[in-house]
């Protein structure tokens, strides 16, 4: 067993704020923002590859964030009902966000759908956007969690390992009965590697494979629930519990058969009972435009149809996706 005591490599940090003037600034809120820009940057970038102007990102974002924040809050209250309604309870805590408490499931079902409406507002394709955001999401993620340190929450069982978590026993989340001084699985920053590690596997995955039509997506629902839900089994913050699993727990395990629905879907569309002549793993080529006399084709029809042939697939045309 290791000497915890004298090896802990993760203190209980001391602040998770300072002031800017009249203004409080919390650490938690500033990861946040951090990841979102680096996850729309990202994004911007992949996007830019398949000729996608890199400020149609910046509109569908517009639609995402809000979305994402809002069903982030609502999931957690829900899932924390008795810290807001009940003896003692403040219900008022509800919009302090800045405290912390933005569920990742919620935020994803709420940003997917506002994410959704955002590309349908520029004429993006929402499996096209979902697979260029996913390594910028899981970096998102990674350093959001940061922020669940910084406020002194999302931890584990205690542990002697020499990477155990300090955490003030003045803790409203300290687990009662347990002498002070104990140290607790770090479990925010095992869900933050595990999400870096997602976007090495999945930036392997299709670089080998090149997967599309919303199956890099897939992948991320997969690859994060699963890390999610062994996490789970390990924290310790107060939540709803189900048939002997939190309910972050079982959102996990929706999360995984969501992502195998769409990959099924999506081979059977594109390569199952409705497989098409196209190379498996890519995006089918515009068709070429019909020939033209030769007699008959002017300087400006021949631009016309050139044009044509080389628009872009990210972006929605005249011939409607099979998706």
């Amino acid at each position: 067993m290791f000497p915890a005591k004298l090896f802990n490599l993760i203190p209980s940090p001391t602040i998770s704020s300072f002031d800017l003037g009249p203004v409080t600034i919390h650490f938690y809120a500033v990861l946040i923002l951090i990841g979102i820009v680096l996850a729309t940057f990202l994004t911007a970038k992949r996007l830019g590859v398949r000729d996608v102007k890199q400020g149609l990102v910046i509109d569908i974002v517009i639609w995402a964030v809000p979305f994402g924040i809002i069903g982030g809050r609502i999931f957690h209250v829900l899932t924390h009902i008795h810290d807001y309604f009940g003896a003692g309870a403040d219900w008022v805590g509800i919009f302090r966000v800045w405290e912390g408490g933005l569920a990742i499931y919620g935020a994803l079902i709420f940003g997917v759908l506002g994410a959704y409406l955002g590309c349908r507002q520029v004429g993006i394709r929402f499996f096209t956007f979902a697979d260029a955001l996913v390594p910028g999401l899981l970096v998102a993620q990674a350093i959001g969690r940061f922020g669940n340190y910084f406020n002194n929450e999302l931890f584990g069982t205690p542990t002697d390992l020499p990477w155990g978590l300090e955490i003030p026993a003045a803790n409203p989340s300290y687990p009662a009965g347990l002498p002070a001084g104990e140290l607790f699985h770090p479990a925010f920053l095992y869900e933050s590697l595990w999400s870096i590690l997602g976007v090495a596997v999945l930036l392997f995955i299709e670089r080998r494979i090149n997967p599309q039509w919303g199956e890099l997506f897939a992948g991320y629902l997969i690859w994060y629930s699963v890390g999610r839900f062994m996490i789970e089994q390990i924290r310790l913050d107060p939540a709803n519990v189900y048939f002997g699993q939190r309910s972050n727990a079982w959102m996990a395990v929706l999360g995984v058969f969501v992502g195998i629905g769409i990959l099924v879907r999506q081979r059977w569309a594109h390569h199952g009972l409705l497989a098409s002549p196209y190379l498996p793993g890519r995006e089918p080529a515009a068709e070429a435009p019909a020939e033209v006399p030769a007699e008959a084709t002017t300087e400006h029809e021949t631009a016309d149809a050139e044009a044509g042939h080389h628009e872009s697939l990210a972006l929605e045309s005249d011939k409607p996706e099979s998706n």
